[in-house]
């Protein structure tokens, strides 16, 4: 189901359409993002807004779609998708995107605590470089990947079957006693 997760009304369509097709949603993945260089001193508030009502925003958007229907149950998994850049603040030209990331982090926090009594769990994948069509497309130069390889112990950056690994785990059972937690598949270049 399309739509752009920083408007609460298309959000709301998609949801609906889902749940119309597959029934109710215990499980919330947010993963949607966008990402650009840009030093501060450049930045547009156009920029800036349009990073956080992709990323934050529409954490919030899809995640608040989604859990009335695992209150109804009294279980629900949700994940949301940070980065190693919330943790860290990522770098120069990337104070929109790290701001965004950092905000995910504290709000998956909130939730925990929020609707851990009704059997939902909130954890947060911050990832780090990963080899996605995003990053090869533009956003990171031959010698961004170079470097990053080289600076990560175990000598790659990551495949997205990396993320998808943590992020099947965060919704089993397995997991039922983490909530709150940032979990952050980077390679060691983040520790």
């Amino acid at each position: 189901m399309a739509g752009d997760v920083a408007d609460a009304a298309a959000v709301g369509g998609a949801v609906e359409r889902a749940r119309a097709a597959l029934g109710p949603i215990h499980i919330m993945i947010n993963v949607a993002g966008i990402g650009a260089f840009v030093p501060l001193l450049e930045m547009s508030q156009a920029e800036w807004d349009r990073m956080i009502a992709v990323h934050l925003t529409g954490t919030f958007n899809c995640t608040r779609a989604a859990v009335p229907d695992m209150l109804a149950a009294g279980w629900g998994r949700i994940v949301n998708t940070a980065s190693v850049a919330g943790l860290s603040g990522g770098g120069p030209g990337l104070s929109h995107y790290a701001a965004a990331k950092g905000g995910i982090i504290a709000f998956s926090k909130a939730l925990a605590h929020e609707l851990g009594p009704s059997g939902i769990t909130v954890n947060c994948i911050a990832p780090g470089l990963i080899d996605t069509p995003l990053i090869r497309s533009s956003l990171v130069t031959a010698e961004l990947r170079a470097r990053a390889i080289q600076g990560a112990p175990v000598r790659r950056i990551g495949e997205p079957e990396d993320i998808a690994a943590a992020c099947a785990f965060l919704v089993s059972d397995a997991a039922s006693f983490f909530t709150g937690q940032v979990m952050s598949p980077n390679g060691g270049r983040y520790m």
